[in-house]
């Protein structure tokens, strides 16, 4: 993993507020050591879930995105790390494992643009360089019996996860995704837009379920595409449920359920799908945050649930004196997750 920056024991006691009378996340949460080999570490590790940071905002920039989804990871780890430590959930089960080393990257990116042909494809050429190091360190994570929770970056990333969980698990997995959009797109180089159709095409995603699409913002194509693809590809909309009121959310949550279940699966969040929150895309119309702690929760509570990314918060894009928010409900969502993996019984 010579693309990892490790967090380290220093770099969380800064960002974790002690109090007396309090234990908190950055209290009990376990880092690499130093010296030590991450991917022999992994397996030792009594850990269950490993955070891992993907600071980058390629993608987005790729798909005509607005910038800033680099900044999730640092605005999350502060967050995470102030979480109480109770019995509710402890500390002590997540690894923080560290991020993608993306400095240059990014450097590179600074004065690209997407609308010139040769940038858009120096832009496309970059995400591919990336998802190879997402897999990478997906595929590391799962080999060593653990659970990624990936945070930041754009949605592009759902590619490597789902690559990188395939290839651990030796076999083509499943994905859900909480989004406004398919990102189902054509292969026309790769971009945030197009992460699940790029694993789908290369046999790395068996089944895909989008839930809660918006009904303005996908294209014919896409809906066409996905029309002679049932069998394997499936959505809700967002319309359907909360507008229109022709279907049950919490019953779409158990057919959604029921098309994926039976096969190790992925669950991708898009935080774009829900009003007033900074990202790329951001909307005025979508589900409530309490509606997408019930869909983690939901589909957090099955042996087959593999990972959790959470992606597309742009910390940066709001007014700095609430941009900590982004990060308090990725801390929420992170722990929805486990507390509900961790009630699953041994089989």
């Amino acid at each position: 993993m010579e693309k990892l920056i490790p967090f380290t024991i220093i770099d969380l006691a800064k960002v974790t507020n002690h109090r007396s009378g309090e234990i908190k996340f950055g209290e009990k949460m376990m880092t690499i050591p130093k010296g030590i080999d991450p991917a022999s570490f992994l397996k030792t590790s009594e850990a269950k879930y490993v955070l891992f940071g993907i600071p980058e905002d390629i993608g987005v920039r790729a798909n005509y995105g607005r910038p800033g989804t680099a900044s999730a990871w640092d605005s999350a780890i502060g967050s995470i790390a102030n979480i109480q430590h109770n019995r509710f959930c402890k500390g002590s089960q997540i690894l923080v494992l560290g991020k993608l080393d993306v400095c240059e990257e990014m450097k590179d990116v600074e004065h690209l643009n997407f609308n010139n042909v040769n940038d858009r494809t120096k832009l496309s050429q970059l995400v591919e360089k990336i998802d190879k190091e997402v897999s990478h360190i997906i595929f590391t994570i799962i080999n060593s019996g653990k659970t990624p929770i990936i945070i930041g970056g754009g949605h592009n990333n759902s590619y490597g996860n789902i690559k990188g969980t395939a290839l651990a698990k030796g076999k083509s997995i499943n994905a859900i995704n909480f989004d406004a959009h398919s990102d189902f797109r054509i292969l026309e180089g790769r971009h945030s837009g197009n992460g699940f159709s790029y694993a789908y095409e290369e046999g790395f995603l068996k089944k895909y379920f989008i839930f809660g699409l918006h009904e303005n913002y996908t294209s014919k194509s896409v809906l066409d595409i996905i029309k002679k693809i049932e069998d394997r590809v499936r959505y809700n909309t967002y319309d359907s449920i909360n507008i229109r009121k022709e279907k049950n959310f919490n019953q779409e949550l158990i057919h959604a359920l029921e098309f994926i279940q039976n096969d190790s699966y992925g669950i991708e969040i898009d935080l774009d799908a829900i009003p007033n929150i900074e990202s790329s895309a951001m909307t005025l119309s979508g589900f409530s945050i309490e509606e997408l702690r019930q869909f983690v929760t939901y589909f957090g509570k099955n042996k087959n649930a593999s990972y959790l990314h959470i992606c597309e918060g742009a910390p940066d894009l709001g007014e700095e004196k609430n941009n900590h928010l982004i990060g308090k409900l990725i801390g929420y969502l992170v722990t929805d997750f486990i507390k509900s993996h961790n009630s699953i019984e041994p089989s």
